[in-house]
């Protein structure tokens, strides 16, 4: 159950900073680290190397030989973070070597022990989840050029060359470009607690703004990723092993527990952006997309599912704009309604590009040296879910939520 909205008195003043979201880079982790401590360099030689080491068909037998290391020696937050994403690209790998008609039912104790510790310590699934393949896999050429891709990096990769670095570039800077929106956020709730009308205003244009350059960034994704090598090399490697037919019972993570365990791939719905816009406009999903999407806030830094809690249990903008009466921030609402659905329909064109028209090509088709397009996941998303009706669902109930003026 979701949790009840609190009474005004009761709420503290919306900050980011109480959730340890960035001011200047919203969800995405200032500056992550690119090196472990020393200890750790067996990690780190394997995970610099692992597109070769996968194409090479190496990867298994590199990991089978890694020391069993305790995260004892971990001492940041960053760089848990930065093991956690090291760890979860070794394991997607290790899995996926041969493709998913050969997918690796049981982690190695050496891998398995500190990836669930560490997972642990962060509060996250011993899987790779958006806040590793995005959040804190990020690093600017130039530390004080511009938040541009021209000016990024990627710090662990997999085979996909330039179309990985392109789809997980331009994911950070749709995260990016969500900033001025997350702030626009808190503001909106704090103009309710001081029932500030003009700010509210401006926190909801705001918020329109910032949602249409999601959608221009969202854009990006044509200039740099091939759908061709997203479908065929990419995608493998962001599916998890819960609601995918290539491995029906789950991966034992050994020395962990006997009995295999379950967890969704890599998804959009991890990005805790869109659960944070949804949480204010009060945007209400059917029961099997709210499920979903709700199931997903575990795949989400603890402080980041906290924030999306926040604002449900704020007052509700939608009973605010109502009862005021006032047709301006009814209009400012709709439009910040109109601008989430246009986004999730462009989420839907390129979805349809880059999974349905690529699964089509894709079929009879084999890329040298790789184990080919998956065949388990053939027209469902990384995250479980079968993509195309998932994405216009979630966009029918945004447009559902629209308000229409009282007669």
């Amino acid at each position: 159950m979701e949790p009840q909205r609190q009474t005004v008195k009761a709420m503290l003043p919306l900050s980011l900073g109480r959730f340890h979201i960035s001011e200047e880079y919203g969800f995405l982790l200032p500056s992550p680290l690119k090196e472990l401590p020393d200890p750790y360099r067996p990690w780190m030689e394997i995970a610099n190397d692992l597109p070769h080491l996968i194409e090479s068909h190496q990867l298994r037998a590199h990991v089978t030989k890694m020391p069993l290391l305790s995260c004892r020696f971990l001492k940041s937050y960053r760089e848990q973070r930065l093991a956690h994403l090291v760890l979860s690209f070794i394991t997607m790998g290790y899995v996926w070597q041969e493709g998913d008609t050969q997918p690796e039912e049981v982690l190695p104790r050496n891998l398995a022990l500190p990836f669930v510790e560490v997972s642990r310590n962060l509060g996250l699934p011993p899987i790779l989840v958006h806040s590793d393949l995005v959040l804190t896999n990020w690093t600017k050429k130039n530390a004080e050029g511009p938040l541009e891709i021209g000016n990024l990096e990627t710090i662990i990769s997999f085979p996909g060359g330039e179309s990985l670095r392109g789809f997980i570039l331009v994911t950070a800077l749709v995260e990016a470009a969500a900033v001025p929106g997350i702030k626009a956020l808190a503001q909106a709730v704090n103009a309710i607690l001081q029932t500030s009308q003009d700010t509210l205003l401006q926190a909801l244009q705001q918020l329109r703004l910032s949602i249409e350059d999601i959608t221009r960034t969202l854009g990006q994704m044509h200039d740099y990723v091939d759908p061709d090598i997203f479908y065929a090399v990419i995608r493998i490697f962001l599916s998890g092993w819960k609601d995918n037919p290539a491995m029906p019972v789950g991966l034992i993570y050994e020395g962990v527990c006997t009995e295999p365990l379950k967890y969704s791939g890599g998804s959009a719905a991890q990005s805790t952006v869109l659960h944070a816009f949804d949480a204010l406009l009060g945007v209400r999903h059917s029961k099997g997309s709210a499920d979903f999407l709700y199931r997903m806030r575990d795949y989400m830094p603890p402080c980041h599912k906290a924030f999306i809690e926040e604002i449900h249990a704020a007052p509700s903008l939608r009973d605010y704009v109502l009862s005021c009466g006032h047709g301006y921030l009814l209009t400012a609402y709709n439009q910040c309604l109109e601008a989430l659905a246009a986004l999730r329909s462009y989420h839907v064109t390129v979805v349809t590009k880059y999974l349905i028209t690529a699964a089509a090509k894709a079929k009879g088709r084999r890329p040298n040296r790789l184990p080919g397009p998956p065949q388990a996941l053939e027209f469902t998303g990384t995250g479980g879910t079968a993509a195309l009706s998932f994405l216009k669902s979630v966009r029918d109930k945004t447009l559902e939520a629209i308000l229409h003026p009282r007669g």
